[in-house]
């Protein structure tokens, strides 16, 4: 077992490993940070990005912004968290940023935490209240945690903190918000229709029941305390189950055994809690995180640091041995990380004791602490680089597992910023961190490492050159480090601060087309939609200059000729869409006014009426064509431009080679979509095969997509020839035909989009099994690409995992 280096000597300071600095904080080594420029190859050239998105309320609690793996912004305001959504849309053709807006209201009730029976509460708030003892009194009445609805203080309204979970938890397989309230509230929320956010679990009342049958201790072996009516043991138990911030950790696999006691693998995800007393409450939830039901255990662990201030997941990877532990920083200084031992966690290790990483009570609180796991060019390994905002400096440590134990490098990089950080966010692909300060300075820091450590190398971004003069509240960087989100209020003008204050969210550029292009070619990922960040950087650009650049044509096509996959082809796909919106001509009219003049055409060709066959189309010469001049009556938001359908070629400028160039886009886009088509058929194909034994009804049209794929004499693939054999030689003679539910036609597979009975009926296509969705509910990809069916109690487990599936064309989630 690997042996863990303690920090932490007589003396009082941490003991430092070989080559280790002291942490420098004089007046010289300030001047010295200060001086140093950052090299010229790590120069950062900033620009705006629109929309700015004015809230409606004001931010509260600390670090209030955060950055989900979905590419969702949350804003914690005194009323709400507002939700930013960023799509790459790719049947827009404005030049802004498309974002969806929601938000999370705050609870109406207040929250009055669990500390005993109804009665005797109402009773020891009411003797406390009026004790003759102005210690207790005064400490009662003016305390928030007692008296959340402040009577004649000013109510606890809005949020104090919210963090996002990793991709994958929800019922869609995206992210879920765990919102911490100003009265202490904690709960989990999740988006599953698009516009409206459920809560799905309360922690804070289960926490209280948890305990309130405990009796308020936390182990059998705990001695009893003194009853409710003694104020410190009423402090006590509000201390313990105060939630002071709250963080997820990554996805980890645990293993369920079945009836038949065969063992099986079911994801799972941490919750750390800490509470003002010190403790943290583990959370195990299985996934999809559904609700209440979901919940697998909570373990409560004793930190032994008082007045905790922020926390956050260590999360380590050494020779295929995954460590975890918790990191918790003091508002008196010291920082130290805690093992967690995970029951039933497939893989997992944990520390034998605390490590100390800085044990100085210097009375600078920690603000906010990063972990990003990083790869050591020297030794050869992954490491892990923590590094915490306490008060206007920057203190990092660098953790490094070898043959000796756990090597423990720290120090503070001084000389960032004059007055204390508010906000620090990270780049956990490069290890880059982000500063700010309220005065409307971020600065950027690159950790550069050395054969002992690292250094790090950094450069002041100047937001007011950008937004002008402004005060900033918040930043957060975006999952792939395109862009980063400033909340910005205005600054001084001529000396004086403004009369009201107007909270935006704004969106800076930290790459330019050319490395986003690299980096989505070069991506380990392959899925748009998990990098929806570079892709809104490569439509912008396609957008603005309505071309694609050579270089990036020249090097899609090779990967494509090289590479088998087909995230090149959607990526291809994304490209050409692009393209063909940014020569669209932009409409005349405003599109929201009606127009009088088609009104019985609006009547014909109602959104209730037609709006399903024109949904699901994709920008091809089909949709082309059904455009009519009801569009310009349509009502439209920024939500819906995937509905909008392409404007007839012929409109465009009125000249014939850009006809021409338009058709000869429409055909590409054709030709890849009927590619990645082919390739998805195999795909369900190869799962039919697989699952089936006997030929029965799958609930998939086998012969019919079979028949799809043999029908083009120009599809010559060996692989889907083969396959197709196997399946038609199980079959034998059997044809299993999909029928129409209105008059029982037969429903032939001459589309892979829709069916089309013999009597006229229509029904569209599910793109994931290629059955016909005949029911009124199905479900619609992010993009309004295409549709695909609800899974049903009758499906075998194969189809369901197939409909689990992202949208083929642009990899984003169906719900």
């Amino acid at each position: 077992k690997m042996a863990a280096a303690e920090l932490g000597g007589s003396g009082g300071s941490p003991s430092l490993s070989a080559g280790e600095e002291e942490p420098p904080l004089g007046l010289d080594s300030l001047v010295e940070e200060a001086a140093a420029a950052p090299s010229a190859g790590f120069r950062l050239t900033a620009v705006r990005r629109e929309p700015a998105v004015r809230l409606q309320h004001g931010v509260s609690g600390l670090e209030p912004l955060a950055w989900s793996e979905d590419h969702r912004v949350s804003v914690s305001t005194a009323r709400s968290i507002a939700v930013l959504e960023q799509l790459s849309d790719v049947h827009s053709g404005g030049q802004e940023m498309v974002i969806h807006r929601t938000a999370v209201p705050a609870p109406a009730a207040a929250c009055h935490l669990k500390v005993g029976p109804k009665k005797e509460v109402a009773e020891c708030r009411e003797k406390f209240a009026n004790s003759v003892d102005p210690t207790i009194s005064q400490t009662f009445m003016l305390d928030r945690v007692f008296n959340p609805e402040g009577k004649s203080l000013p109510p606890m309204r809005g949020f104090k903190y919210s963090s996002w979970s990793p991709l994958g938890c929800d019922a869609n397989g995206r992210c879920l918000l765990a919102a911490l309230t100003m009265d202490n509230r904690l709960t989990i929320h999740a988006n599953l229709n698009r516009l409206q956010w459920v809560q799905l679990v309360d922690l804070t009342e289960i926490y209280g029941e948890r305990l309130y049958e405990a009796s308020y201790k936390l182990s059998k072996a705990d001695t009893p305390r003194g009853e409710l009516g003694d104020f410190s043991e009423f402090q006590r138990r509000h201390s313990m189950q105060t939630p002071v911030r709250m963080e997820w950790s990554g996805i980890c696999t645990t293993q369920q055994v079945k009836h038949n006691n065969e063992c099986w693998d079911v994801g799972s995800v941490l919750l750390a809690v800490v509470f003002e007393n010190g403790n943290i409450a583990v959370w195990q939830f299985q996934l999809p995180f559904l609700g209440k039901e979901s919940i697998t255990s909570c373990n409560t662990i004793e930190s032994g640091i008082s007045s905790p201030s922020v926390l956050s997941w260590w999360e380590y990877e050494h020779n295929n041995r995954k460590m975890s532990g918790l990191i918790v920083g003091s508002a008196f200084g010291p920082v130290k990380i805690l093992p967690v031992n995970l029951k039933a966690v497939k893989g997992y290790f944990t520390l034998r004791q605390p490590i100390v990483l800085w044990q100085e009570m210097d009375q600078l609180p920690v603000h906010s602490i990063k972990c990003i796991p990083l790869y050591h060019p020297y030794q050869k390994c992954s490491c892990s680089l923590v590094v915490a905002a306490r008060g206007p400096y920057v203190f990092w440590c660098l953790l490094l597992i070898s043959k000796a134990g756990l090597n423990v490098h720290n120090s503070h990089v001084t000389g960032l910023h004059s007055l204390p950080i508010v906000s620090m966010t990270a780049d956990k692909q490069n290890g880059t961190v982000y500063t700010c300060s309220s005065d409307g300075k971020v600065r950027q820091l690159i950790p550069i490492f050395t054969d002992v450590a690292l250094k790090f190398e950094h450069q002041l971004i100047k937001v007011s050159e950008v937004f002008g003069s402004v005060r900033t509240h918040g930043i957060a960087v975006s999952p792939c480090g395109a862009y980063l989100a400033v909340i910005t209020t205005e600054g001084m003008t001529n000396g004086l601060h403004p009369v009201n204050k107007n909270y935006q969210v704004q969106f800076v550029t930290l790459k330019t087309f050319e490395e986003a292009a690299a980096q989505l070619l070069e991506s380990s990922v392959q899925n748009l939609f998990r990098q929806v960040d570079l892709t809104d950087l490569v439509r912008w650009k396609i957008l603005k200059d309505k071309h694609i650049p050579q270089f990036l044509q020249e090097a899609l096509d090779k990967k494509i000729e090289s590479c088998g996959s087909t995230y090149f082809w959607r990526f291809k796909l994304f490209l050409l869409r692009i393209l063909y919106q940014s020569m669209q001509k932009a409409p005349s009219e405003v599109m929201w006014r009606p127009s009088h003049e088609d009104a019985k055409i609006l009547i014909s060709d109602s959104p209730g009426m037609g709006s399903t066959e024109d949904d699901q189309e994709e920008g091809t010469s089909k949709q082309a064509s059904k455009q009519s001049a009801c569009d310009a009556g349509k009502g439209m938001d920024i939500d819906d431009t995937a509905d909008d359908s392409l404007p007839p070629s012929s409109d465009i400028g009125g000249h014939e080679p850009m006809e021409e160039k338009l058709l000869e886009i429409q055909a590409q886009i054709e030709a890849v979509e009927m590619h990645l088509t082919r390739e998805h058929m195999k795909r369900v194909l190869g799962e039919v095969y697989l699952h089936t034994w006997i030929t029965e009804n799958t609930s998939i049209p086998t012969r019919g997509v079979c028949d799809f794929l043999m029908s083009d004499d120009g599809y010559d693939d060996r692989t889907a020839r083969v396959l197709i054999g196997h399946i038609l030689k199980k079959m034998n003679k059997q044809t299993f035909p999909e029928h129409c539910s209105l008059c029982k036609e037969i429903l032939p597979f001459t589309d892979r989009k829709q069916a089309v009975c013999s009597n006229g009926h229509i029904w569209l296509r599910c793109f994931l099994t290629y059955q016909s969705c005949q029911s009124l509910v199905y479900r619609r990809c992010l993009l309004h690409d295409s549709i695909a069916r609800h899974p049903t109690p009758e499906d075998p487990e194969w189809i369901k995992r197939l409909l689990q599936g992202p949208c083929t064309f642009c990899d984003s989630p169906v719900f």
